[in-house]
């Protein structure tokens, strides 16, 4: 009789550890990049700080560059003048370079 839980080993009859599905799933349906993207848009406010997060937005990103609103002209300056180091912590929180560019509008 069938437990229909087929999937759930792997060959040798051992069972696979949970995270290691997810990835191999997340891997087969493409969604790698796309995981990955999110995370940065999502890590924005803890890498940056409340003080940037509450006069900048996480917008999108494409094709590795991070695009960035910011309210008012003088902070996209100097948001432009930390984009190193921005891009260094936004990676290091995903722990991927995922981010090589950012534009603040």
């Amino acid at each position: 009789m069938s437990t229909g839980r087929s999937g759930s080993r792997r060959r040798g009859g051992h069972p696979e550890p949970v995270g290691a599905a997810l990835e191999r799933l997340v891997k087969s349906l493409g969604l790698r990049k796309t995981l990955d993207d999110y995370g940065v848009l999502t890590a924005w406010a803890s890498v940056v700080g409340e003080r940037i997060a509450a006069v900048s937005t996480a917008l999108r990103i494409e094709k590795g560059v991070l695009f960035v609103g910011v309210t008012t002209a003088p902070w996209r300056t100097e948001l432009s003048l930390q984009r190193i180091e921005i891009i260094r912590k936004l990676n290091a929180a995903v722990g991927k370079n995922v981010v090589k560019e950012i534009r603040f509008r």
